[in-house]
């Protein structure tokens, strides 16, 4: 789904992740958010291509080609539109004061070593920072 189409934000995640897919998948089949999920690779380029460097690092929030969230806080606001009040207070739990900052150094910890977490391959490895 196009977010350029989309009257919502829409979550752009690594499709070519599979530790990205795998958790995306827990989420949505445990919480079924509001907000649609899709990989940042299946998005307008118009939409992706002024974030690309950061696609590939961490899940983005976008509305049409806008950043709404990034991280740990995207996560976030994709549990709290959840039905499940479980999702929803994960979600505000992240955002909390006292633990959103614990909550991106987690995330960032992360993202640099999803290769190597539970569904993760080689594919999933952050590429290196460029010069």
């Amino acid at each position: 789904m196009s977010p350029t189409a989309h009257p919502q934000p829409v979550l752009a995640f690594d499709g070519d992740c599979g530790f990205c897919q795998a958790v995306i998948n827990q989420i949505s089949a445990r919480g079924q958010p509001t907000l649609p999920a899709v990989p940042w690779q299946f998005l307008p380029e118009t939409a992706t291509q002024p974030h690309r460097a950061r696609l590939d690092h961490e899940v983005l929030l976008l509305h049409h080609d806008q950043v709404i969230a990034s991280g740990a806080q995207a996560l976030a606001e994709y549990l709290r539109h959840s039905p499940s009040r479980r999702c929803q207070l994960a979600g505000a739990a992240i955002q909390a004061p006292l633990l959103r900052n614990a909550a991106r150094h987690i995330y960032r910890w992360v993202s640099r070593h999803r290769h190597r977490m539970p569904a993760g391959t080689p594919a999933c490895a952050v590429p290196p920072a460029r010069p």
